[in-house]
């Protein structure tokens, strides 16, 4: 995005402030598709977690997608931003029976990841459609804490208990319509999640009238200028194949899915914040931002990169600085990086913002959320206000 209009927001809305691009988002939806056009029924469900603005979740219902959520007021926002009950599938971990049950009136489908609520479900509502959730025992993802199908993740049923599963259902007489995965984020090696794969059409051999197959996501974007990702039409073309041949080995065209969040919505993302203090230490200079891990969390959390530029001064020379937050823990965006000259006042841009930054932001230390501005057809709208010492305050009770 050009570094112009990037300012003028900040100008116009203040910071920091998140920005998101509705065109990049378009064309990452586009890009997905048109990789797996060669299969004839292909459903892509956004990842609400990854950024959950009701007017990102009304862009990608314009563009058809369905969406993947992961408790009842996911599904409650999905539902409100237009996506019909039928494009919605609702994967929860370790939430009650209840839950499950409340997100089941309301239409959607269910995906369930554990053995005692499966059999729970089934004996009350053996005639409700249930996908089953596999771990394939295949470590893949950028960072430990987005690794969810390793053998030791709480997430998914394992491919060692399919026969205690088939149980279940034999006993409960269920209704299985799906098989679902998800191995992990930050997924390069396309030979893994092809292996995943072959896991997943062995486990869904047993089911004798499935619908669809879910493959989950963890498609890796680029995070700074070379960095490789995830070959999207290199995936497209050898699991399309594969899937086709199933399909026909199944006798049934099944429906293949998958849920990106990062890989929709990642580039997509500025977040802007400017520069409080610049501070030479004996062996550091720190800019010190007007924020903090209460609204950007990830480099903290996953150790994940964000590349940062100086968009008030991109011809400055440049020199090495350490990205730090205001908040009363360590919290730093990034260290030692070569950044065009810094001075107070200035704006830095924080790129691949847009999953898992705004939806994770807090109000640790008593601070605002950030406002978040959406770019659509050249145009700026405001899509989230800047909170206030009343928001801070609301549905707090004095009793003293």
């Amino acid at each position: 995005m050009n570094r112009n209009t990037l300012l003028n927001l900040t100008k116009k809305y203040d910071s920091p402030l998140y920005v998101y691009d509705a065109g990049k988002i378009i064309s990452q939806y586009n890009t997905i598709t048109g990789a797996f056009s060669k299969v004839k029924n292909v459903k892509i469900n956004y990842a609400a977690k990854s950024l959950s603005n009701i007017n990102i979740l009304k862009l990608l219902n314009q563009q058809k997608s369905g969406l993947d959520t992961v408790s009842i007021q996911e599904v409650k926002l999905g539902l409100l931003a237009g996506f019909t009950p039928k494009d919605i599938i609702y994967t929860p971990n370790g939430v009650s029976l209840k839950e499950i049950e409340d997100v089941a009136k309301l239409g959607v489908q269910i995906n369930i990841d554990n053995l005692s609520i499966l059999e729970q479900f089934g004996q009350k509502h053996p005639t409700i459609p249930v996908c089953i959730r596999i771990n394939p025992h295949i470590m893949a993802g950028g960072n430990s804490n987005i690794s969810v199908g390793h053998i030791d993740s709480k997430f998914g049923i394992s491919i060692h208990q399919v026969p205690h599963i088939k149980r279940v259902v034999e006993n409960t007489n269920m209704n299985i319509n799906g098989i679902h995965m998800h191995t992990g984020s930050d997924i390069l090696d396309i030979d893994t999640f092809i292996r995943a794969s072959d896991i997943l059409f062995d486990v869904a051999k047993q089911f004798d009238d499935i619908d669809f197959i879910d493959f989950g996501s963890g498609f890796k974007v680029p995070y700074k200028e070379g960095d490789i990702s995830t070959d999207i039409d290199e995936l497209g073309k050898q699991l399309s194949k594969r899937f086709n041949e199933f399909c026909k080995e199944y006798g049934k065209d099944l429906t293949l899915m998958f849920e990106p969040g990062k890989f929709l919505v990642s580039e997509a993302g500025y977040f802007l914040a400017k520069v409080n203090v610049v501070k030479q230490t004996t062996s550091t200079v720190f800019a010190g931002i007007d924020s903090g891990f209460n609204h950007l969390i990830r480099p903290m959390m996953y150790n994940s990169y964000h590349q940062i530029e100086n968009i008030s001064n991109p011809k400055g020379r440049p020199r090495y600085y350490s990205i730090v937050g205001y908040i009363c823990e360590t919290d730093t965006f990034g260290s030692n990086r070569r950044i065009s000259e810094i001075s107070e006042g200035d704006i830095l841009c924080f790129k691949n913002a847009g999953a898992y930054c705004f939806s994770m932001a807090s109000n640790y230390n008593s601070r605002f959320r950030p406002a978040e501005v959406l770019i659509l057809d050249n145009k700026d709208y405001l899509i989230r206000k800047r909170e206030t010492f009343e928001d801070i305050l609301r549905n707090q009770e004095i009793c003293i």
